[in-house]
């Protein structure tokens, strides 16, 4: 028979049972071994976020596992995250992976409390797989494994002392074994201030190693050997609500594989020009600097970027052309590709043609008028216009490999994404949004279209099944980056559909064939519902 749990007025103990019918107890305890090994779990983290601060930041545990779940993850997961989230996509993975953590410490503190040898298997098993992911990053030391296994044997410790407070459970006919409750929380509540500390600390010692935003901070960009034009005066669309021409830095989207931002240090960066080439070449940044740079106003898009989506945005970029460094290399006879490389592992295949033409394929460091943000690449990244980001964009760039298509693969093409990436004409409406309700009368209606690299030629507006009516184009920074239009609207009351399209310089009027993202960009016309009002 089970003994039921007692308490002596003005005793904390509680007596433990572990047979049928004794649910509350029992549950209390499950409970107390929870919160144990959700503090284990904490202990475990700040320590590790310390030990990478002092070793190797990129190796701090949630950074290192999110960005190897990000690189297992399934395309369709990654395009649904992009799709559900956009740029706070690796927000969303950093809530999901606490709320993961969370549930796997519950749930091994309630397992450590039956089975104390299996409870300590378990953390240090989970340390295993997180040093395995920090070893696989593309810019791991050999010190990367370091940080996730001290945690993992710290909190090793401090759940085996914790639950031991609690006594055991895993016995249903074993004597009754008291559970000092205010001793456990005592303990649990100095291990958590320990863990804030070690929080801070590592905040603090990550924030003494961070050489890149420091070294940023300290930039002086040198004045361009050409600069870009003036953005003309006309490039803003006259309606209120369509977005800035140009793309302020810190409204610029992001969309990478990094789930934590390498920091690269200036003053030991350096580019390697390899593969099929007549001279390897290697470039510091200072001797990057030293070039003579060019201005130009390039707009970006995602290629995950859906019908009137907003992963897009226009810049003006300081950097050294590309094929200016390729022809100190000199690529040979049949290669017909350049596998970019980031500091973080990721890989970008873009056609050898693109980066030795005339178009202002760069790379950059500066945007708008300063040192790349660390978000965005500092302190070097590749800006092609007419590509989506993904064959041609890398961040943090360290690495430029001359090659075929036949020979290697990159990163997204791996994945099933198409080889040569070409930007799609695409446009949208960005004045009314989608359910606005509007009185009767005149409207203005308003937006932006790109054909990167092309140049946008036509817009045109449809309301309902009727006519397209042109609508009148803002001036052209360049044929490299969008362009707005604005239309007044005659609005009668009703429920009524607008609709846009494009036409470019090369392959003429927008097609209205609605596709997904993949495998190479949607299409189809952007439309939005409204409501006018008597």
């Amino acid at each position: 028979m089970s003994t039921p749990a007692s308490q002596e007025p003005g005793d904390d103990r509680t007596v433990v049972a572990g047979g049928p019918g004794d649910d509350g107890p029992d549950r209390d305890a499950r409970r107390l071994a929870a919160l144990a090994g959700v503090v284990s779990a904490l202990v475990t983290l700040t320590t590790a976020h310390l030990v990478a601060a002092l070793l190797d930041p990129g190796a701090s545990p949630l950074g290192a596992v999110g960005d190897a779940f990000i690189d297992l993850t399934p395309r369709w997961l990654k395009d649904a995250a992009i799709a559900a989230f956009g740029v706070n996509d690796k927000s969303a993975l950093l809530v999901g992976m606490v709320v993961v953590v969370a549930v796997l410490a519950a749930a091994t503190g309630v397992l450590a409390h039956r089975a104390p040898h299996a409870g300590t298997g378990a953390v240090l098993a989970l340390g295993g797989v997180s040093a395995i992911a920090a070893t696989s990053r593309g810019d791991a030391t050999s010190l990367a494994a370091v940080p996730s296994l001290v945690g993992a044997a710290v909190g090793a410790v401090c759940l085996a002392v914790l639950v031991r407070r609690l006594g055991r459970t895993d016995a249903v006919d074993a004597p009754p074994v008291a559970a000092d409750r205010r001793s456990f929380l005592q303990l649990a509540a100095g291990l958590s201030a320990v863990a804030v500390l070690a929080a801070v600390a590592g905040s603090v010692a990550g924030s003494v190693r961070r050489t890149a935003a420091s070294a940023r901070d300290l930039l002086t960009l040198p004045r361009p050997a050409r600069a870009a034009p003036a953005v003309p005066a006309g490039a803003q669309a006259p309606v209120a609500g369509v977005a800035d021409v140009v793309t302020a830095n810190h409204d610029f989207y992001r969309i990478d594989t990094a789930f934590v931002v390498p920091q690269v240090d200036p003053e030991t960066w350096t580019l390697r020009v390899h593969g099929l080439v007549e001279r390897e070449v290697t470039m510091t940044f200072a001797e990057l600097l030293d070039a003579d740079l060019v201005e130009a106003f390039v707009t970006l898009t995602c290629v995950s970027n859906p019908i009137g989506g907003d992963l897009a945005g226009n810049a003006r970029w300081l950097g050294l052309p590309v094929r200016e460094v390729l022809a100190m290399a000199g690529p040979l006879a049949g290669a017909d590709m350049v596998l970019s490389r980031s500091a973080d592992g990721f890989t970008a295949s873009t056609p050898l043609p693109v980066l030795t033409d005339d178009r202002d394929a760069m790379l950059a460091v500066g945007m708008n008028g300063e040192p790349l943000p660390l978000e965005h690449g500092f302190p070097v990244r590749m800006v092609v216009p007419g590509l989506y980001g993904y064959v041609s964009a890398t961040k943090w760039l360290v690495d430029l490999e001359v090659t075929r298509f036949a020979d290697q693969q990159a990163y997204w093409t791996q994945r099933g994404w198409s080889e040569l990436g070409p930007v799609k004409t695409a446009s949208r409406i960005e004045v009314p949004r989608a359910g606005a309700r509007l009185a009767a009368g005149d409207v203005a209606v308003g937006g932006t279209a790109w054909a990167q690299h092309t140049g946008v030629t036509a817009v045109e507006v449809q309301v309902d099944d009727g006519p397209w009516e042109p609508v009148l184009l803002a001036d052209e920074i360049s044929v490299d980056t969008w362009r707005q239009w604005s239309w007044q609207w005659q609005a009668t009351p009703g429920e009524h559909t607008l609709r846009v399209r494009a036409t470019d310089a090369a392959d003429g009027t927008q097609t209205g064939e609605r596709a997904g993202v993949l495998p190479d960009g949607a299409t189809g016309w952007h439309e939005v519902a409204v409501t006018v009002t008597g």
